[in-house]
């Protein structure tokens, strides 16, 4: 990088965050954080623990999101002051050390920009992701377990507690089924967009005689809806089978028939959990899910901008394709922006590819 193409990034970047600051109107956030403090020095706050919770989570979001704004913007107010000094007195250590230091300040910005983008109504919910094999048997279910993995490993890099809901083995190697509960902030909105079908492409280690195969597994996320979200779910739109746990888990796994499957008859959606040793507790969490998913369906319904969902878990409707053999490449279909490194991207490094989709579709709208 040389001075004028940092000069160049550096005027971006200032209106970048001009904008940004218009968007996200600093005074009245920080208008609403001084309300809060005080709210929380009356004693009388903590009376309605419902209450109380709502307005500090809403105090996290604020502080999160003034704190990420600030030090962008310090760190870009920073730069262009050092720039100056650097250039005034000519002084080529300190510009090979901010062109040195130019990508993780506009990664600071980009990070800015992706939360500002994040301020739709669940995007700071916890997240339910469930992922589910094609057809293919055990090649099928293998590449589910490796998708399983790779999310497992996305929340650690993230931050992000995953707890397991549900989780069934396959007969020879990988899964059946399995469901997450992935909590942190902005869980569902960063999340969101990798609902859709996966594609693996690759040399089977399953085939003896070294063939090439496809398989596709299909991934849901949905948002954990608050209880204060009515959700109208008839008694006799449910069909409600109990069965073994399987998989890690307590003693109780394969002793009791604690694990609650839920199909909604109307909508087809199927909803399972097994991770509690109570079938009582399981069924709640499993209702929990079915809300969600059915929140989620309606909503997919009433906006014409959103992704189209489909059933057909198979070749053509694939939102991103990984492939292994006879070369290494993940693609998103999405934004057509392809990635070398699938030995990272399968081991949870997903943000460039997450962020990437959410500026595109940012973009389409």
């Amino acid at each position: 990088m040389d001075s004028y193409a940092y000069t160049e990034l550096l005027k971006t970047l200032q209106t970048k965050c001009e904008n940004i600051e218009s968007i996200i109107q600093v005074p009245r956030k920080k208008q609403r954080l001084d309300e809060i403090l005080r709210l929380q020095d009356d004693a009388s706050f903590w009376n309605d623990s419902e209450k109380s919770a709502a307005i500090l989570k809403e105090k996290r979001q604020l502080e999160r999101i003034l704190d990420k704004f600030n030090a962008s913007k310090s760190a870009l107010s920073d730069s262009v002051e050092l720039f100056e000094i650097a250039q005034s007195e000519n002084d080529g250590e300190i510009l090979a050390s901010l062109f040195a230091d130019a990508n993780a300040l506009e990664s600071c910005v980009r990070n800015l920009e992706i939360e500002v983008m994040l301020s739709g109504e669940h995007d700071n919910a916890n997240a339910i992701l469930t992922i589910h094999p094609g057809a293919g048997g055990t090649e099928s279910q293998d590449w589910a377990n490796m998708i399983y993995r790779m999310y497992l490993r996305y929340c650690e890099r993230k931050g992000f507690a995953a707890e397991i809901l549900d989780y069934q083995e396959g007969e020879e190697a990988g899964i059946k089924d399995a469901s997450l509960l992935i909590k942190g902030d902005l869980a569902y909105g960063y999340l969101k967009v990798e609902s859709g079908i996966h594609r693996l492409v690759r040399i089977s280690p399953f085939d003896s005689n070294g063939r090439r195969h496809t398989s596709f597994c299909s991934v849901v996320v949905t948002p954990e809806i608050e209880d204060a979200i009515e959700i109208e779910i008839a008694e006799k739109d449910l069909r409600i089978d109990t069965y073994r746990a399987s998989g890690a888990g307590g003693q109780h796994v394969n002793k009791t028939e604690s694990a609650i499957r839920i199909t909604h008859i109307p909508s087809g959606i199927v909803v399972q959990c097994q991770n509690d040793r109570s079938q009582h507790k399981n069924k709640a969490t499993a209702l929990k899910m079915l809300r969600s998913r059915l929140y989620e369906l309606e909503r997919l319904k009433k906006s014409p901008t959103s992704p189209q969902t489909t059933t057909e878990i198979a070749w053509g409707h694939q939102i991103r394709n990984y492939v292994l053999y006879p070369y290494q490449q993940v693609k998103d279909t999405r934004y057509n922006q392809a990635f070398s490194d699938t030995a990272a991207i399968l081991d949870g490094d997903l943000q460039s590819l997450i962020e990437g989709v959410l500026i595109a579709q940012a973009h389409t709208q």
